[in-house]
């Protein structure tokens, strides 16, 4: 059955067979968004997880969805899945802990930055802290999975709404001119927070973000492991992450 008459008896009776073939129709988004969280993940986190709590998202966009309001199910649905995917992980066990090692490294990158005028090393940073380079680089990237995490809170202004990294695009069936333009301001400062990283980090965002592949695809573009490729995308996150809550201040100010 084509999935626009599975919406018609969905919107019109709440069939539930209706809705379930809904969510197998587009269980390929759940897939997408998940894999692209994967990246620069703890090796430990399931995949299977994320994508679980990604239908729960799903299921909630297929709830609230108005095709009405002129935008595509694809584009209203992946802030759904990604914020389900999220919160799945930011439940895990490991994270509590994980926020306490990445605030300690980030007090420290702060006083590092404030002395040197740049962003440190793995090797400044060690030395600091007296912990070992591969220690530091392995903070370093667990910094990249939180900031991940808490992404969508710096790119959230005062009305709540987000403009993910993967949505970066208008919507060109947007028919609401006072929300596209919010969205297209929202988009302005992501697009120069981008612009603030290194060729590479630009680079690997756009093949994550804007292309969707995952970490073992780009990684045999660029040529280097699917380790490099983690910690580059890592490290480019928590760049991010700064740059944009320092530009939120700026705008509020």
């Amino acid at each position: 059955m084509q999935h626009l008459e599975l919406w018609q008896r969905w919107r019109q009776s709440h069939d539930t067979a209706a809705r379930d073939a809904l969510v197998q129709h587009y269980l390929w988004l759940v897939r997408y968004v998940a894999g692209r969280l994967m990246v620069g993940m703890p090796d430990h986190v399931d995949q299977g997880d994320v994508e679980g709590h990604g239908c729960f998202g799903l299921l909630e966009a297929i709830a609230r969805y108005d095709p009405d309001r002129g935008v595509r199910f694809e584009t209203f649905a992946i802030p759904w899945i990604r914020g389900a995917c999220l919160e799945g992980l930011r439940a895990m066990q490991w994270a509590p802990a994980l926020r306490r090692r990445v605030r300690q490294l980030e007090r420290v990158r702060d006083e590092l930055m404030a002395v040197l005028g740049r962003e440190p090393s793995a090797a400044e940073l060690a030395e600091q802290m007296g912990i070992s380079v591969e220690e530091a680089e392995r903070r370093l990237q667990e910094a990249g999975t939180l900031a991940v995490l808490s992404l969508d809170e710096a790119l959230a202004f005062d009305d709540g709404e987000t403009t993910a990294l993967a949505d970066r695009v208008a919507d060109e069936e947007a028919v609401d001119p006072e929300l596209e333009s919010q969205r297209a301001e929202r988009r302005e400062v992501l697009a120069r927070a981008i612009a603030s990283l290194t060729e590479q980090e630009q680079l690997v965002i756009a093949l994550i973000y804007q292309e969707g592949l995952i970490a073992k695809e780009v990684s045999e573009i660029l040529g280097l492991s699917q380790a490099r490729i983690s910690q580059v995308h890592s490290k480019a996150i928590l760049r991010l992450r700064g740059k944009l809550s320092r530009m939120k201040r700026d705008l509020v100010s």
